[in-house]
């Protein structure tokens, strides 16, 4: 009985807060419904008449969406709090088989693939060097006593000895690296694939003090970042992110970039639904108060061939908002940017988008508005883009139009009581 109770103690000990502090989700990234298609199974190749480097597939990012096997892949992962410690999440929301993680390791990041070598620390679960993480599966792995700077990049080398199949995966914006091998703790990965999606790592928590709290936001590609510059984080959460940091009042608010590129409100298609996935998106994320929802420009994109009316959109607005105050989390509309000239722009489309946006502004449905339609419009055209904002698909904002985004938040929103 005491040997018992001494293990007990011993398990909440290591998975219990310290006093006046709490897990707040510093960075985060959703992970889609649908991959594409795997290519035909590997063959395996003939062997060599001398010892010889194996050569790569004629675009080896691309064999990647087959899977891994016996390899490293490293990914850069760009903070928005501090903390005192770390834990990070790994998740495997669609996949058919278990997949084995046979080592990881987190670090600061030096420059592209590496790290800075004084601060690599392994990762355990439960105790041990591996896990596995089967079908519809979330595992965190134990809390590790490291120092994490806020807006600062890590590197999280996972090592998969095994065939994974088609991963779990979700285009970030930032190179991941993978070499053959178990590269979890080298300072660097000479010659890598590099590929611009994170592979089964769905957050990074800190120990934060307890004032600290989490913004999610939520939405489409837009919010993901589509069209931006990669690996400079300057999609409008990051860029919002920033700001948030920079101003004493709001600097223990993380940030959370929860967008999926052709996500939908209403329906599946790229990604589970916005509908669909709340829980696991948003209500899961550790500290969460606010979540930002810019989402329905393409379930109005596709209303040509997929009806839908703008009372649709508000009636799903409305489920959202109730499901986030049911948990205490405070929910800011966003008004959806001009879409003129867009692939899947029409009429009957921009009637609904104006209908929707008078809804958010006037509704008085949430808890704060932020008007991103008016951040982002051409003064001549408001039904356009900014000549200036507009990277030439007409749809998605460029650098500038995102800064100008985040530049539209009132962060007196955070602060009131």
């Amino acid at each position: 009985m005491r040997t018992a109770l001494t293990l007990l103690l011993v398990v909440v000990s290591a998975w219990a807060q310290p006093a006046g502090k709490h897990w707040v989700a510093t960075w985060t990234t959703a992970q889609p419904l649908i991959r594409n298609p795997p290519p035909a199974p590997r063959s395996p190749a003939p062997a060599p008449a001398a010892p010889a480097a194996t050569p790569r597939p004629a675009n080896p990012a691309q064999a990647l969406a087959r899977g891994f096997h016996d390899q490293t892949v490293r990914m850069i992962v760009h903070t928005s709090i501090g903390g005192s410690a770390l834990r990070i999440k790994l998740s495997n929301p669609f996949g058919g088989v278990p997949i084995t993680v046979g080592a990881a390791h987190i670090a600061l990041r030096a420059k592209e693939s590496d790290i800075v070598a004084a601060s690599d620390h392994a990762l355990s679960f439960n105790g041990k060097p591996s896990c596995t993480v089967g079908p519809g599966m979330v595992i965190f792995s134990d809390a590790l006593d490291m120092t994490v700077p806020g807006q600062s990049d890590l590197a999280v080398s996972l090592y998969l000895p095994g065939e994974t199949g088609p991963p779990s995966a979700h285009n970030g914006l930032h190179t991941s690296y993978v070499k053959e091998g178990d590269q979890t703790s080298a300072p660097a990965l000479p010659d890598p694939i590099a590929a611009p999606n994170y592979y089964w790592l769905a957050g990074i928590d800190v120990l934060a003090p307890a004032d600290s709290s989490l913004l999610v936001t939520y939405g489409d590609s837009i919010t993901e970042g589509a069209r931006s510059t990669p690996d400079t984080d300057r999609m409008w959460p990051a860029v919002l992110s920033a700001r948030l940091a920079a101003n004493k009042g709001t600097a223990h608010i993380a940030v959370a970039n929860m967008g999926i590129g052709g996500n939908r409100v209403l329906r599946d298609g790229s990604g589970a639904s916005a509908l669909a996935r709340f829980d696991r998106d948003v209500l899961s994320q550790s500290g969460v108060k606010w979540v930002m929802m810019l989402e329905g420009i393409n379930d109005i994109g596709h209303g040509d061939t997929e009806p839908i009316t703008s009372d649709d959109l508000i009636g799903a607005y409305r489920q959202i908002i109730e499901r986030a105050h049911t948990h205490g989390i405070r929910v800011i509309g966003c008004t959806l940017p001009p879409y003129e000239g867009a692939g899947y722009s029409r009429e009957e489309g921009e009637a609904i988008r104006q209908a929707l946006n008078t809804w958010i502004r006037t509704g008085k449905a949430f808890d704060a508005v932020v008007d991103f339609e008016a951040a982002t419009r051409d003064s001549n055209n408001p039904r356009k883009l900014r000549a200036d904002f507009d990277p030439g698909d007409h749809l998605h904002p460029n650098d500038a139009g995102y800064k100008a985004m985040a530049d539209a938040v009132d962060l007196s929103i955070f602060t009131r009581k």
